[in-house]
Order: C-alpha cells, then structure tokens, then sequence
C-alpha cells in the first residue's frame, strides 16, 4: 500500500468517525434544535473529510469531489436552517436547559422603519 493511500484511508476513516458521532449526537440531544446542530456539523465535516480522503486515494475524481463538497457546503447548513425555523415556527418545544431563544427574541423587536 502506498503512502498516498494509507493518508487517504486515515482521513477518510476520520471522516467516517465524525459521521458516526454525529448519528450519536442525534440519538443523544435532548430536544429537536440541538439534534440538528449536532447532526448537521457533525455530517457535513465527516463528509468533506471522507471526500477528501478519497480526493488523495483517487487523484483523477478531484474536481467532481470538489463540486460534491460545495454543494455539501452549502445545502447541509441552509437545509437545517430551515428545518429548525420551522420547527420553531410550528412551536416545537425547547428542553428546560435552553437558557435563550434568539429567534423569538428577534420575532418579538419592534420593526425599524
């Protein structure tokens, strides 16, 4: 095995590592918005290094790796953005440790004209 594919493999393993804690993390929160806070980072970082360790193992497949993380890049955190928004907006309820709600803080201020 060369050394280029023995660093692919690592990061790639790394990558999957950060994609396993993120289904943890899921399983773990306790309430829906810290669920897809960890899910969401968790997944996006194991992906992009799992692309990235194949980027190293396979050189020929970089540009169309490269196109697949920016679309990863962008989509995952617009995604849970307007997964959690709307959650809000529907009235999921926040565990009791939540110590401040942004939103409805933002909701709630006079509008400036």
């Amino acid at each position: 095995m060369e050394i280029r594919e023995l660093i692919g493999a690592s990061v790639t393993l790394v990558g999957s590592i950060f994609i396993f804690l993120g289904g943890l993390g899921i399983v773990r929160m306790p309430d829906l918005f810290n669920r897809i806070q960890a899910g969401t980072k968790a997944s996006t970082l194991g992906t992009i290094l799992s692309l990235i360790g194949l980027a190293i193992v396979n050189p020929a497949w970089i540009w169309k790796l490269l196109v697949i993380m920016f679309f990863v890049l962008i989509t995952n955190p617009v995604s849970s953005n307007v997964i959690s928004r709307a959650a809000h907006f529907r009235g999921t309820k926040m565990t009791d440790k939540t110590v401040a709600d942004l939103l409805v803080e933002s909701e709630n201020k006079p509008k400036e004209e």
